[in-house]
């Protein structure tokens, strides 16, 4: 009954922040980005403005939330900030374009999740693991 308590797995909350930033920052989120940063031409004037700041504009803040702030969450560079420009595109996300439902057809689970996620990278910083532990920013 030893395994059950899972000792091989390591104990380490800077472990869990290079996962969570890895998995929601790059592997995750940086596609969904990508594809608004590639059809840029075809989504812009049919992209949602939620904010009323314009088509356009509210594509280019997406893909800053979606594709460039996600990548500095996934490296660790200004984590904090990063993951608050990205936590702000996914509740943007989640209660204006998706009306803030979990269930049903066109739901913002994910964008709720991704949330989540980058609520926590905000108070946590992105640990020992990122660039910005390297260069001595307070993580």
């Amino acid at each position: 009954m030893k395994f059950l308590h899972l000792n091989f797995v390591p104990r380490s909350a800077d472990v869990a922040l290079l996962l969570i930033r890895i998995w929601y920052g790059t592997a995750l989120l940086w596609l969904h980005g990508s594809g608004k940063l590639m059809n840029f031409s075809d989504m812009a004037e049919k992209f949602s403005d939620p904010l009323g700041v314009g088509k356009t504009a509210s594509l280019v803040l997406a893909i800053l939330g979606e594709a460039v702030c996600s990548t500095l969450v996934g490296l660790g560079i200004f984590t904090r900030v990063a993951a608050l420009i990205s936590g702000t595109t996914m509740a943007v996300a989640f209660w204006f374009v998706h009306g803030h439902r979990l269930t049903g057809q066109g739901n913002g689970e994910l964008a709720f999740m991704y949330l989540g996620a980058f609520l926590a990278l905000v108070i946590a910083g992105g640990g020992k693991y990122s660039v910005d532990a390297k260069i001595g920013a307070k993580t």
